[in-house]
């Protein structure tokens, strides 16, 4: 393995076990076995370390997501599968859900600003999935950002809040949940 990517692999391992506030240089270059001024001939700075480390995985989320489609099967059924595994993914990356508790309990303004883009790209995502459902009929004319925002949050309130107070939901039921409350009413069959 090179350097570069043993520096990523300990950034990551840092900032899944500390988050980004208590990471330091120091503690990444102990991980990666490397001198902390290694670090420094890939990264100017933690704040590009990061950002490097959160692109990597805003990909890995988005090639899960992919996977998870089924390309003879409807808008409705492949937004589902998509959306599911990415909370899925956010549910199980020790990294996503170490950003996540910073940015709720410590506020850590580096880490909001990500989660805000994650969302922005989640959003952005569905949109283009939305605007070529509608092209293709399968769905009603509709504020396609908006439409993405709202099913985006449906999800994250079944799948994340829900379990705060009550069973978890199984995928299924999740699944019909989505048709009966929301898609029902875009759907022209």
């Amino acid at each position: 393995m090179d350097r570069k990517q043993a520096i990523i692999d300990a950034s990551v391992k840092s900032f899944s076990l500390f988050g980004y506030k208590a990471t330091t240089m120091d503690l990444v270059a102990k991980f990666a076995s490397v001198g902390k001024g290694t670090i420094y001939t890939f990264f100017k700075n933690k704040e590009e370390l990061f950002l490097e480390c959160t692109n990597m995985m805003v990909k890995e989320m988005k090639s899960e997501a992919e996977a998870a489609t089924d390309p003879n099967e409807t808008f409705i059924q492949n937004a589902h599968r998509r959306l599911y595994r990415i909370l899925e993914f956010r549910r199980e990356h020790k990294f996503m859900i170490k950003l996540f508790q910073e940015s709720r309990e410590i506020g850590t303004p580096t880490v909001k600003s990500f989660i805000e883009q994650l969302e922005d790209t989640i959003i952005s995502y569905l949109r283009k999935d939305i605007e070529q459902a509608m092209e293709r009929g399968e769905i009603k004319d509709c504020d396609p950002e908006l439409t993405a925002f709202l099913i985006l949050h449906f999800y994250v309130s079944l799948i994340i809040d829900w379990e705060k107070k009550h069973q978890p939901l199984k995928k299924e039921e999740i699944a019909e949940l989505f048709k009966l409350y929301f898609l029902k009413g875009l759907s022209t069959r």
